[in-house]
């Protein structure tokens, strides 16, 4: 289990082969924010960006979240989420988390849709909600930090 004493900025990524979705917490208040989207190609971000994120809100916990299929087995996306959550650790130096991912981005789609029945009525790309699965992502962990596991 994680040491959650005193305050600490936690970062989360949604690893995925075409972009990857990211988002920022903290423990003080125990919330969670999408950040951003950065595209990736076969599952490689551009590193640069990756770098100019750590640094500007240098996190003291990365989590990446692993991909399991509904049975908890792994998969071929589970092994590469953990070679990106292993290279942000020897890349960065970063303290890494795997947090079980199951279901989040069809929370995030759930939640999207919600925003749209209650307020503007244009068409939402959901291809474009990974942000906010990190962020469920990191919730999940804030509100249960035992989840997390190494890489």
């Amino acid at each position: 289990m994680h040491n959650l004493d005193g305050h600490q900025t936690i970062m989360a990524f949604d690893y995925g082969l075409r972009q990857m979705g990211v988002a920022t917490g903290q423990t003080l208040t125990g919330s969670a924010q999408g950040l951003c989207i950065l595209k990736a190609h076969d599952g490689i971000p551009n590193w640069d960006e990756v770098s100019k994120l750590l640094d500007e809100w240098t996190p003291d916990l990365v989590l990446v979240g692993l991909p399991l299929n509904m049975d908890a087995s792994e998969s071929e996306l589970s092994r590469l989420a953990r070679k990106f959550a292993r290279r942000l650790q020897g890349r960065f130096n970063a303290n890494v988390l795997m947090v079980d991912e199951r279901l989040t981005s069809q929370d995030a789609k759930a939640l999207i849709r919600e925003e749209n029945n209650q307020g503007s009525k244009g068409r939402t790309d959901l291809t474009k909600i990974d942000h906010l699965a990190a962020a469920l992502i990191l919730q999940s962990w804030l509100d249960q930090p035992d989840l997390g596991r190494q890489p």
